[in-house]
């Protein structure tokens, strides 16, 4: 009698291991990270985040192309304003970035479901996600500027907000002032367990929102902490968030996994900045092949528990599932 099982006879192809696969990466798990930015005529790579790259509105449009002809069904919308000040004016102002890329995009491509981020940090001169006073981040205050921003990115046709501030109370204040102000109707992808990551640097330098004092601890989650995390979710999930963001994903696969058991909602994965020039500059460097590496890291996602994928890599990723499929 045979006393071991024979695994390998279901790995011994490619066909059977397609077959019996348990995860799958799909071109409509992606969400792509679009920075815009004021001015004409840029397209500048962003030096920490090879192939990522400023667009101003006159060159938007080859980018969105080239992301609607490679099939992803989704983009979010960070701006990088010219004027900033110690409110971030600029964040819920008509004519601001986000606003302006939302129109241009929604006007030329409105098959394209457009999220737009919603904090302040990119707006404020001091670089934090809420008004300060006296050297201290206002929890309530930020909340009615954050909201106000919410509604106006609704206004400019944005398909759902995703607030990133980490505010106390900001899904609640966001949704009712979205259905105060007529838009019951777009949902809240809350940013709802964001930590207080070392994998923002690359980012930060996107969007030009370094703090110009201090760090984001007092609102962003400590790194050490998971139960606190599921408090975190469950206090978005009561005040009206319709899907929850663990950021950053990599280091968080535990986190994630622990949201999708305890939570209904989907769940999405937020591969951030530092995790997507990890892989670029291994890559540069002939140290990782980075088309596996890519994949295995969105099947670790997928196999974590998560709906939907944000991230960097999603055109690479496009591209190489089309491969595979000709």
């Amino acid at each position: 009698m045979q006393s071991f099982k024979r695994h390998r006879r279901l790995r011994a192809n490619e066909k059977i291991r397609q077959m019996i696969r348990e995860n799958q990466v799909h071109v409509q798990d992606l969400i792509y990270p679009i920075f815009v930015v004021e001015g004409e005529g840029i397209k500048e790579e962003i030096p920490s985040m090879p192939g990522i790259y400023h667009f101003s509105l006159d060159l938007l449009d080859q980018e969105v192309q080239e992301v609607v002809e490679l099939g992803i069904p989704s983009v979010i919308i960070f701006g990088v304003p010219h004027e900033k000040d110690e409110c971030g004016s600029q964040a819920d102002a008509d004519n601001g970035i986000v606003q302006k890329a939302i129109r241009s995009i929604k006007q030329n491509f409105p098959t394209l479901y457009v999220i737009a981020d919603t904090c302040l940090c990119q707006y404020t001169s001091h670089g934090h996600c809420g008004i300060v006073e006296d050297g201290v981040i206002q929890n309530d205050a930020s909340l009615k500027r954050l909201a106000s921003t919410a509604v106006s990115q609704a206004k400019a046709g944005a398909d759902m907000i995703a607030p990133s501030n980490m505010m106390d109370g900001f899904v609640y204040a966001i949704r009712q002032g979205l259905d105060e102000a007529g838009f019951a109707h777009i949902p809240i992808m809350s940013y709802a367990v964001k930590y207080a990551s070392s994998y923002y640097g690359p980012f930060r330098d996107a969007a030009h929102s370094t703090p110009q004092f201090g760090d984001r601890r007092t609102y962003q989650m400590d790194p050490a902490n998971a139960r606190e995390a599921m408090r975190e979710a469950e206090s978005d999930v009561a005040e009206g968030a319709d899907l929850l963001i663990v950021k950053p994903a990599l280091a968080y696969m535990d986190i994630i996994h622990q949201v999708r058991e305890r939570f209904d909602l989907p769940v999405v994965a937020y591969n951030v900045s530092g995790e997507y020039s990890m892989i670029k500059a291994a890559a540069l460097q002939g140290w990782m092949d980075e088309k596996q590496t890519v994949m295995e890291t969105m099947l670790g996602f997928k196999r974590a528990g998560a709906d939907l994928i944000m991230t960097y890599h999603a055109k690479d990723i496009a591209r190489w599932l089309k491969e595979e499929t000709v």
